[in-house]
């Protein structure tokens, strides 16, 4: 399952997914000073299953995906090049901006 959150700003379509299981973790790469907080208020508080996370993603202008499985749907569907994937602290986690 994943957690998915549609934020709509501006004329954009921001498309926030994450894997269910790790909601509320926090994962650091302290060498590249990043973080990455992985938070039910950015992310939402309702399961939703592929098909829906399919679905929002293609309509999406920008999309924020972090887990393991959520960025291997996002490559699958064709949003995220798997070679521009980011690991911090173990944790898969792309961006998409449309232009």
């Amino acid at each position: 399952m994943f957690r998915l959150k549609i934020y709509r700003v501006q004329g954009e379509i921001l498309v926030a997914v994450c894997d269910s299981d790790i909601v509320g973790m926090t994962f650091r790469d302290e060498k590249r000073g990043l973080k990455l907080e992985i938070t039910e208020k950015f992310y939402g508080s309702e399961d939703v299953d592929s098909n829906k996370v399919r679905e929002y993603l293609q309509k999406a202008t920008v999309a924020n995906i972090s887990g393991r499985k959520a960025v291997k749907l996002a490559v699958e569907a064709g949003i995220v090049d798997k070679d521009r994937v980011l690991i911090i602290g173990g944790c898969p986690h792309a961006q998409m901006v449309l232009l």
